[in-house]
């Protein structure tokens, strides 16, 4: 049947098996972050637009094209968050966080929103992990972080992802790059695609990111902007790779890998699937030695990285790395008669207080019925309660996998004795 009201293109409801997906990766994802000495940010769902216009930068494709701006009640324009960094910046100068232990390691898994048109594994609203690590201006800072993806992607098991590294250098080293490339794409200008003509003018480095053919040509006899890098970002980087060899992680130098945000400072990187186009890209990021202070901040160096969760997740899927969807209820009370109804639910209760999954009718069917709904739970116990148990105070469990039945006292603690397989780590009352 078809229904006029659905959730709009670009987004999408996640529930049951899907839904269990996401929940277990964010949960791998917080595991590994905690492991890292990571503590996790949540910053508002829109910003003033000024964020990102001044930490994302103006030329970048998502302020030109891409992000949802509106007006409040009194004129000023706000957006909902593109991307993630640049609201934590501005948090981490609005909060004098330069005052706590230093580097401040944060990370976040939030909602983000892009006008784009909705393909694989780009939606208009989509899912974001990522870290920021403030206040090294150490190698060894931009190989931690590194490492914090590289070890997720390990504990996930994801197979045939390839690490790309590469240097873009300061912003000297950039504007002396910048020249270089202009003067020899020029000659060749007429041959770009309409977006990189776009691009050209107001950000030349982001002409290597394109995916057209005729453009791939064109680019791929460029300079190389390790001939522009200075001595101090030349040091660094080298220093980036011996630390990366040192902590087993590898790597492949790109020397045409460049990211897309005008924030990014020497280190950039890019986890990507083998045979993979960008367009697979599953995470990415860099240094942004100059974003703090452009929010009113002290110079402060930092590096982070971004991961679409809707992409990882699909990947781990694609490769069977997500355990199996398995809902099933630690018990159903069944009843006999209505009259027995209230003390199957008192009953129920009790068990979930105790941190039980347990389940009893609430549609007033049969015994017969109450125990095929039980049975499409896949509930690993069953007990049903009668005027005989009521009575004596007893009622036998059943283990709906072998048929075996045990008697117990007919109260919950009891009850839950005899269920020595199930997982009631699920919920503890405080102060027990």
């Amino acid at each position: 049947m078809s229904n006029k009201y659905q959730c709009y293109k670009g987004t999408e409801d996640r529930f049951g098996a899907k839904l269990h997906n996401w929940q277990w990766v964010e949960e791998q994802i917080r595991q590994t972050c905690r492991d890292f000495g990571f503590s996790e940010i949540k910053t508002p769902t829109f910003e003033y637009t000024e964020v990102f216009k001044r930490g994302v930068g103006d030329t970048t494709d998502i302020v030109q094209k891409e992000m949802f701006s509106f007006e409040d009640r009194g004129g000023r324009s706000l957006t909902l968050k593109p991307e993630l960094t640049a609201g934590v910046a501005r948090a981490y100068v609005q909060h004098g966080m330069r005052q706590m232990p230093m580097p401040v390691k944060l990370f976040y898994i939030e909602p983000c929103f892009r006008a784009e048109r909705p393909q694989s594994g780009r939606d208009i609203e989509f899912f974001q992990f990522g870290v920021e690590h403030i206040g090294s201006a150490s190698p060894f800072a931009d190989a931690e972080v590194i490492s914090v993806a590289w070890e997720l992607l390990q504990r996930l098991g994801v197979k045939d992802v390839k690490l790309h590294i590469n240097s873009i250098g300061c912003p000297d080293c950039r504007e002396r790059y910048n020249e270089a490339l202009k003067l020899f794409i020029s000659s060749n200008f007429e041959k770009l695609c309409p977006t990189c003509k776009e691009r050209f003018g107001r950000n030349a480095l982001r002409v290597l990111d394109c995916k057209n053919p005729s453009c791939a040509e064109i680019i791929s006899g460029a300079p190389l902007i390790s001939k522009s890098l200075d001595e101090e970002c030349t040091g660094h980087f080298n220093s980036v790779k011996s630390a990366l060899n040192a902590l087993g992680i590898p790597f492949t130098h790109d020397e045409r890998l460049v990211r897309g945000l005008d924030y990014y400072t020497k280190t950039v990187f890019e986890f990507i699937p083998e045979g993979a186009s960008s367009q697979g890209t599953i995470a990415g990021g860099g240094r942004y030695d100059n974003l703090i202070e452009s929010f009113g901040g002290e110079p402060t160096c930092a590096i982070g990285f971004g991961m679409g969760i809707g992409r990882l997740v699909a990947i781990l899927e694609k490769q069977n790395l997500i355990p199996g969807y398995n809902p099933g209820t630690d018990i159903f009370v069944g009843s006999y008669c209505p009259e027995q109804a209230a003390a199957a639910a008192a009953l129920t209760y009790e068990l979930r207080k105790l941190g039980v999954s347990a389940e009893c009718d609430a549609m007033g069917r049969s015994l017969k019925a109450q125990m095929k709904y039980a049975d499409k739970l896949n509930v690993r116990y069953s007990v049903i309660i009668g005027e005989d148990e009521i009575r004596s105070g007893k009622v036998k469990i059943k283990n709906m996998s072998t048929g075996e039945q045990t008697e117990a006292a007919l109260n919950a603690q009891d009850i839950k004795k005899l269920m020595p397989d199930i997982d009631t780590g699920r919920c503890e009352t405080a102060g027990k």
